[in-house]
Formats: C-alpha cells, sequence, structure tokens
C-alpha cells in the first residue's frame, strides 16, 4: 500500500503515472474482493481430521497422520500448524502442502517422546489461500486429544516378533550353545546333523539300526524378576531420555521374552522405599499389568534402599530367582556401600546387575590435550571409567554376574545374558 500512496504522489507531476496507478488500484481491490468471496463464499471448506494412536511408544518413532478433505471446488494452497503437546518443546512445526478441488489427502509426520505421561495435542490451525494469494482465511478444529505414551511397547513387539521366528541374530542377539540340559527326559527321536552327539541313545541306535538320539524338555517356569532402581542416579540423561526409561523399556522387553521362554516375570520397583511389587506369573495378563505398573512409576531423586530390596525378596519371593537389578554405580565406593545386600541376594538368587557406561566422557578422551586443563579432565575421565571397571571386578569377585552397557544397548546386552545363563543351565 505504501507504493500506491507513492505512486499517487508521483501521480500529481506525471498524469500517465496517475492514471496507471488508479488502474491498478481498481483491479487489485477487485481481485482482493473476488478472492475473499471464493475463501468465505462456504462455511466448511475444509474438513481434517488428526489420527493418533491410542497410546504412544516412549523413545520409538511414532506416525500421526492428518487426513484433509476439500469440500469446495476451489484449489487451495495450505499451511497447518499443529499444536503439539508442549513435551516436544516444538514452537515451529508447520506444514504447507497443496489440495486440489474434492480431493482428499494424507499428511504424514512422525514424533518421538522421551518422557512417559499424559500428552496433550491441542488445535489444527489451518491457514488457507487460492493462486493469488491476496487474501489469507485462518480455520481453527477443534481436535484437542490427550494421549498416554506408554513405555517403548514398539520395541517390546519388535523382539517378539524375532523370538517367534527365530530372528533374534538379527536384532545382534547371539545365538548361543547350550552347554548342559535338564534331566526332564522328552522323547527319543532320530539324529540330525547339529544334535549333542552326547545325547546318543545306544541301545534305540542299535535297535533302530539307526542313529537316535534323547531329546529333553528345557527348564521351563523359572521366576524372572526385574528390580528397578528409581534413585537420583537413574534420573542421568542420555539422548533425551534418562537411565530411567531405558531401564524399563529394557525390562518390558526382557519380561516378555522370558515369558515367550516359558518363564515367569515379576516386577520390583523401589527408591527409597518399595514403590511396587508384581509376583511373577505368566498368564495372559501379566504383560498387560508389568505395562500398566511401568507406566506410572517415575524418581523422586532419593537414594535407594537395598536393605529394604533385600528384606522384601526375602520375604515375598521364596523360590530361587533370576533377580536382573537395573542400577547405576558411578563410584566404587557407593557399591561397597550396598555390597552385603547384593551378596545376601546372590546367596538366594541368581543376581544380576545392569549398570552403565557414560558414554558422554567418550568424547573427552577422544579430543586432543592442548592445556593443562584439558589434562586434568581427561584424568578425572579415566579415573571414573577405571571406577566402572572396578565395580564390574568387585562384584565377580563376589559371584555376582554383571552388565557394564551403555543405554542404547541395554536391551540387547540383556536378553543375550539372560539367554546366556539359561543355556548355561543356571536358571
Amino acid at each position: 500500500m505504501g507504493i500506491i500512496a507513492g505512486l499517487f504522489v508521483f501521480g500529481h507531476f506525471f498524469p500517465f503515472i496517475y492514471v496507471f496507478t488508479k488502474v491498478f488500484l481498481l483491479f487489485f481491490l477487485a481481485a482482493s474482493v473476488l478472492d475473499l468471496l471464493f475463501l468465505y463464499s462456504q462455511n466448511n471448506p475444509l474438513s481434517i481430521k488428526r489420527q493418533v494412536p491410542d497410546r504412544l511408544s516412549n523413545g520409538d518413532i511414532n506416525k500421526i497422520s492428518i487426513r484433509l478433505k476439500n469440500n469446495s471446488k476451489i484449489n487451495f494452497s495450505l499451511e497447518i500448524i499443529d499444536e503439539l503437546p508442549f513435551q516436544f518443546q516444538k514452537r515451529d512445526f508447520s506444514i504447507k502442502t497443496f489440495i486440489e478441488a474434492g480431493n482428499e489427502k494424507i499428511y504424514e509426520y512422525s514424533l518421538k517422546p522421551h518422557t512417559r505421561g499424559e500428552y496433550e495435542f491441542g488445535r489444527l490451525n489451518v491457514f488457507i489461500k487460492q493462486k493469488l494469494g491476496l487474501i489469507i482465511r485462518r480455520l481453527r478444529f477443534d481436535l484437542q486429544t490427550t494421549v498416554p505414551v506408554y513405555p517403548s511397547f514398539i520395541q517390546m513387539r519388535k523382539y517378539e516378533l524375532l523370538a517367534v521366528s527365530n530372528k533374534l541374530t538379527e536384532a545382534g542377539i547371539k545365538k548361543i550353545r547350550r552347554l548342559s540340559h535338564t534331566l526332564e527326559f522328552e522323547q527319543i527321536k532320530e539324529y540330525v546333523q547339529g544334535d549333542d552327539y552326547r545325547t546318543i541313545n545306544w541301545k534305540a541306535t542299535a535297535r533302530r539300526s539307526q542313529l537316535m538320539v534323547n531329546q529333553y524338555l528345557d527348564e521351563k517356569s523359572q521366576k524372572v524378576f526385574c528390580l528397578i532402581d528409581m534413585g537420583r542416579n537413574m534420573k542421568m540423561p542420555f539422548e533425551g531420555m534418562s537411565l530411567l526409561d531405558y531401564a524399563i523399556n529394557s525390562s518390558l522387553v526382557l519380561s516378555n521374552i522370558a515369558m515367550l521362554k516359558h518363564d515367569r516375570a515379576g516386577l520390583i520397583t523401589f527408591s527409597h522405599k518399595i514403590h511396587s511389587l508384581l509376583p511373577a506369573e505368566r498368564s495372559k495378563m501379566q504383560m498387560k499389568r508389568i505395562l500398566e505398573s511401568l507406566y506410572n512409576q517415575q524418581t523422586n531423586f532419593s537414594e535407594p534402599n537395598f536393605e529394604q530390596v533385600y528384606a522384601t525378596v526375602k520375604r515375598k519371593i521364596n523360590q530361587r530367582s533370576l533377580l536382573v537389578l537395573f542400577t547405576n554405580f558411578e563410584w566404587h565406593i557407593s557399591m561397597m556401600r550396598q555390597i552385603k545386600y547384593l551378596r545376601q541376594l546372590s546367596k538366594q538368587h541368581l543376581l544380576l546387575v545392569v549398570f552403565f557406561k557414560n558414554t558422554e566422557l567418550y568424547d573427552v578422551l577422544s579430543e586432543e590435550t592442548r592445556t593443562v586443563n584439558d589434562i586434568y579432565l581427561k584424568t578425572v575421565v579415566e579415573k571414573l571409567n577405571y571406577e566402572k571397571r572396578l565395580i564390574v571386578k568387585e562384584l565377580k569377585k563376589y559371584g555376582i554376574q554383571s552388565i557394564l552397557t551403555e543405554p542404547q544397548n541395554l536391551s540387547v546386552e540383556t536378553i543375550n545374558k539372560y539367554l546366556q545363563l539359561k543355556a548355561m543351565g543356571q536358571i
């Protein structure tokens, strides 16, 4: 409009420019009125629907889709602004697209939550315009909805599918040779390549004049408990997620794999007190109970009470079980304060302590040292790494199994260890 006003000023001195300005202004006003009439001639030029899953999976890519339908006879250019939950901290999210008259269109985008809880989606704001783009109309759609974010059930289903199809090696799970078996006899069958020659039944072989082997049932219905420390050390972040959320996701996966292996899965969560205790079962509803229990678990930044854990396990778990303890010891001295309770647990059960490498420190070790401060910093980092290795060595001295792993490899490492312990006949 400033340009038009300038042309009018110049038009007082140049009549041709004055006439041109008037014609241009009339054309502009006429085009704007037509644009306005076309855009506002229909009350509902667009139908729109946001399709969100009933629940989102924490730490995974979740697909959200927006379905558009152009109800008018005009082609539109669109800008869609979805009011995403505040947890994603996305303030510049918009979708620019084009839809022809009478057509439908589906647009998909992805969200990756990093915390569990309720996520509230707000309105959908759509700005439409025609080719000229002189007038923009805003449409607001009240599509507010609240969606819960659960522990990673997508990861759980992924490993479940691989386990059912015997393709766990594709996810990095090692194929472990069984070192021993139970004495629970199942049947005598013909020898095939790969069978253990130590199981050959020589009497049956003599009768049938071909190699026959004894087949044994795997030991089943063992109890596998995931013990999750929700103390302050588990609040440490890694790639947007806390160590507690990594432990929760891994516990869900391990519990499901254990049940597929015909074992019974249970759960204990604790910090300064016991927060939840689910007895080990293998019923159809057990995974749902575990999922619902893990959904609500939050750290309260307190010190974990391992004495309370030992007392609870002694009182509630009578049968020898596999206890998978997810915790995070940063210093050798912090582990030694709890070692007496860990030793007591390992006397009655098979204890597996899972804790984490501080991968954020690796970048420091790879950097070139230029100053005295760099040398001090690298020395501290080396000390921290040494402390972690010392903890593993100390636990091994007392016969306690352990896993020191990076957070992103937690599920794979834990499943591998579980399968290894089963193959060795320790559970």
